[in-house]
């Protein structure tokens, strides 16, 4: 199943050149670009993981600057939906403007409909993703940890976390001798 959400989700995948030029328009609109991922596309889930804060102020011609942000994503997340999210920040809109999958899992399981009979033959119905069933960090092939909880600062300076493979391998080639850092002269005059 592949999973629609925001604009062009029924058009094929764009390439990276079709996505940088949606880039530009965004920014020719001056409007903020934001790359977000997740591993849990449920329609009501709209608040994706950023990857970092948002690119404020980019001219048209930078576009290639927030692709670097799509490449980095798509290296730390290559199993998870990412998504080019654009907002408008003029005159206290604050809303988003544009927004558009840009990854996806090579395998999309999809999502079962529960629907159940309640009070004056009302039904009521549920979606439930059948990649939850799997532990956050280990859906659609991660081999990730089970902690997803990135550092506050990894936002600020686009690190990826736990269950990123990236990190894993940071992981397995740290060699543990890290020395902390003195603080001599820190407040002094």
């Amino acid at each position: 199943m592949r999973i629609s959400q925001g604009t062009f989700s029924y058009l094929p995948d764009f390439s990276d050149e079709d996505i940088e030029k949606q880039i530009a328009y965004a920014l020719e609109h001056q409007w903020a670009v934001m790359v977000e991922y997740t591993d849990d596309p449920h329609p009501r889930n709209y608040l994706w993981e950023m990857w970092k804060q948002p690119n404020f102020d980019l001219d048209p011609d930078e576009a290639s600057e927030a692709m670097k942000d799509v490449h980095e994503c798509r290296k730390a997340y290559p199993n998870h939906y990412i998504k080019v999210v654009c907002y408008d920040s003029g005159l206290g809109a604050q809303t988003s403007r544009l927004s558009f999958i840009v990854n996806r899992p090579k395998e999309e399981p999809g999502f079962v409909l529960h629907r159940q009979e309640t009070h004056d033959r009302t039904m009521n119905y549920t979606l439930h993703s059948y990649a939850t069933e799997d532990a956050s960090g280990r859906r659609y092939g991660n081999e990730g940890g089970l902690g997803t909880d990135r550092d506050p600062h990894g936002v600020q300076d686009a690190m990826a976390g736990q269950d990123s493979p990236i990190a894993q391998e940071d992981a397995g080639s740290a060699d543990g001798d890290i020395e902390a850092e003195t603080d001599e002269g820190v407040g002094e005059s």
